[in-house]
């Protein structure tokens, strides 16, 4: 069963790793070490959450605990929520841009260096709800916060990345190069 398991969970919980630390050797070391930790206590597993959220649980610590001792001052909390300015300065209107334009490689690429601009309070809520698409219920328990912050972390992160879309396809439109 466990075996199963893993074999079920793996690629998500090594992608949550990848796009939370952006480093592959990194999102292995995570994968395993979510595995190891699963297996030693899954004795102790209560079933009051799902066996992913539990797993998804185990590898956002392991990667936070990576990323805090490289960075000992992160804070996952957003200390002052209201400072935040949550209002994008500039939306364009991205109608006119061809589908392949919107969906080319280099779109996507830029994409993913907006999604690791944001704070990791931020980037964690985003991977998790649209990039996993877990419930809001599930960010909440893996992330250990309230069901009305991930609502406001996910908010702010949507409002910074289509500041940062915005930009880039706003140039686009322009026939200007991209920053």
């Amino acid at each position: 069963e466990f075996a199963r398991m893993m074999d079920h969970f793996s690629n998500p919980i090594y992608r949550l790793g990848l796009k939370i630390l952006g480093n592959e050797q990194d999102a292995e070391d995570i994968l395993q070490e979510t595995f190891i930790k699963a297996y030693s206590s899954i004795a102790k597993f209560e079933g009051r959450s799902s066996i992913s959220t539990w797993l998804y649980r185990i590898a956002t610590n392991e990667a936070l605990m990576l990323l805090r001792k490289r960075k000992p001052t992160l804070d996952l909390v957003l200390e002052n929520e209201e400072d935040d300015d949550v209002e994008p300065r500039e939306i364009v209107d991205w109608c006119c841009l061809p589908e392949d334009e919107l969906m080319s490689a280099e779109s996507r690429g830029f994409l993913e260096q907006a999604v690791q601009t944001l704070s990791p309070a931020l980037r964690l809520v985003f991977l998790m709800r649209d990039v996993e698409r877990l419930s809001i219920k599930e960010t909440a328990e893996i992330l250990d916060i309230s069901e009305s912050a991930v609502k406001v972390r996910l908010m702010r992160a949507r409002l910074k990345l289509r500041e940062e879309l915005t930009q880039y396809f706003g140039a686009q439109l322009d026939g200007k190069e991209v920053p």
